[in-house]
């Protein structure tokens, strides 16, 4: 027998899946949450690294109590992209990590992007814009910021990186995670050398070395093994951005396939044999987990905005899947605009939540919910119609998140997607991700020509009675309603700017 490991590091919490590679399926799971620091000034995201190490353990004890642990061969890790893990001497954690949610680095964004030349030279020098939720301008927020703690830095990771840190005592980056740093030149998959001037020469002695990622980070620390009652032999393989191991955990390593989740914050992504740079920077130039490609979307506002409207009308799940289906396609003319946590895609860091098309009719608690769950995933479809104008075609959609498991919102996404869509019978997508990657890993050290589709294509199992299609006549008015909302969220970009102003 063999089992491995899969470990997914989120906002919010730690999962851990038990993957069986023979009967392929998922045998054991674990899960521990932890926390953003509170009473951080606006929008400052953060958390200690030490309560992501401390989840893992519990996550992970949890899942080997119920199997045989002397079967665990490999683990893998997934990690919330772009967060920043200064260290120190020794490997000292020198301050609290600053997430992908943090949007306090627009100014170090301006300044790396003027240093390159302009928002154009920098995509086309490392295939993205410096964006604030990327690991570059964070770096240079700390040299700006706190100059005591970077002239403490000796090495720079990001969240998974660290976790694999803990596991293994080896600094390690691959392809997928290291992409979403505006650090590395996509196209070349090697450092940029004129970003890391424009935030500080000496933090190029600070970057691992960079990994294809199929190889092997590490085995165990003997410390950690003891602790997790495991062999020392268990291989820990590269890991990846929980975007990445999002794509392997739904099967998306072949082209003609989108993965999207919707979660916290929404990702809609496919794979590509090839670098896709949009020369607009609305699409994220990624690599993947596999040594292939990853275009993707991302937005700061899914999950967030519904449940916003679900405790303000104190609903369950069930009245508002309830809510969204008593009310017609469009919500009667009201539109939403959903940027409460500003947005990355499109580029609003000072957006706020806007309503049109309020009135008699539409000022009640259906309307307003059906028109949050358009209004997000319309967002969701702006990458998706983006991705297509790139070249990269989709005939699925597989989602992943909690806004999935409503029939009536997958429905809604069917509409305006103008694709099938549907659920993965293992929803948590990233953590079996990292473990189909280890297992991938594990195996190619015994036959170097096993693929990760070989890998994937047994365990990835869709959930057919999720399978939404797009009615047609729905599908015609969200493309008109479509147009509609990508217009006015770009019309409203300066009455954000201004009515920044006005927060305190």
């Amino acid at each position: 027998m063999a089992l491995f490991l899969g470990i997914d590091s989120g906002t919010q919490s730690v999962k851990a899946v038990v993957y069986d590679l023979e009967s392929n399926r998922v045998l054991a799971d674990g899960r521990a949450p932890h926390c953003l620091i509170e009473g951080l000034p606006a929008g400052h995201m953060e958390q200690y690294p030490g309560q992501w190490t401390e989840a893992m353990d519990t996550a992970i004890l949890e899942a080997v109590s119920q199997i045989d642990r002397v079967a665990i061969k490999g683990i893998g890790v997934s990690g919330q992209q772009h967060g920043f893990v200064p260290l120190g001497e020794g490997g000292k954690v020198i301050r609290a990590a600053k997430l992908w949610c943090d949007t306090s680095t627009t100014e170090e964004c301006t300044l790396i992007t003027e240093a390159l030349g302009g928002e154009k030279a920098a995509i086309a020098k490392i295939g993205n814009r410096i964006l604030p939720g990327f690991t570059a301008p964070k770096i240079l927020w700390l040299k700006r910021n706190e100059p005591e703690n970077f002239s403490k830095m000796r090495h720079i990771l990001l969240p998974h990186d660290y976790l694999n840190y803990y596991l293994t005592g080896e600094a390690f980056m691959e392809y997928g995670d290291a992409s979403g740093t505006a650090l590395m030149d996509v196209c070349s998959r090697t450092w940029s050398s004129e970003v890391v001037a424009a935030i500080d020469p000496t933090i190029a002695d600070y970057l691992p070395s960079l990994s294809s990622s199929d190889q092997v980070c590490g085995t165990l620390r003997p410390e950690v093994a003891r602790k997790y009652g495991l062999s020392e032999s268990v291989l820990v393989s590269a890991g990846g951005g929980d975007n990445m191991m999002g794509a392997i955990g739904t099967g998306n390593v072949a082209n003609g396939v989108a993965t999207a989740s919707f979660g916290t914050s929404g990702t809609i992504y496919a794979y590509n044999d090839t670098p896709v740079v949009d020369p607009r920077g609305e699409i994220a130039s990624f690599c993947d987990s596999t040594n292939g490609y990853l275009p993707l979307m991302c937005t700061m506002n899914v999950t967030t905005v519904s449940e916003h409207f679900r405790k303000l009308f104190e609903m369950d799940h069930v009245q508002l899947n309830t809510s969204i289906e008593a009310v017609p396609v469009g919500s009667g003319g009201l539109v939403l605009l959903p940027y409460f946590e500003g947005e990355r895609t499109p580029s609003i860091p000072n957006g706020s939540g806007v309503f049109i098309g309020l009135n008699g009719k539409t000022m009640n608690s259906e309307y307003m919910i059906r028109a949050a769950i358009e209004g997000v995933t319309m967002g969701m479809n702006f990458g998706l119609q983006r991705l297509k104008e790139l070249g990269v075609s989709t005939s699925e959609v597989r989602l992943t998140g909690g806004g999935s498991r409503s029939p009536a919102w997958r429905q809604i996404m069917a509409d305006i997607f103008g694709l099938p869509v549907v659920c993965m019978l293992e929803d948590e997508g990233a953590a079996l991700g990292g473990a189909l990657q280890a297992a991938w890993c594990w195996s190619r050290q015994r036959d170097s020509s096993v693929s990760i589709q070989t890998i994937t294509e047994s365990a990835t199992a869709l959930d057919e009675s999720t399978r939404m299609e797009p009615n047609e006549s729905a599908k015609a008015q969200y493309e008109e309603l479509q147009a509609f909302h990508t217009s006015l969220s770009k019309s409203m970009e300066p009455v954000f700017k201004k009515h920044a102003g006005f927060k305190r």
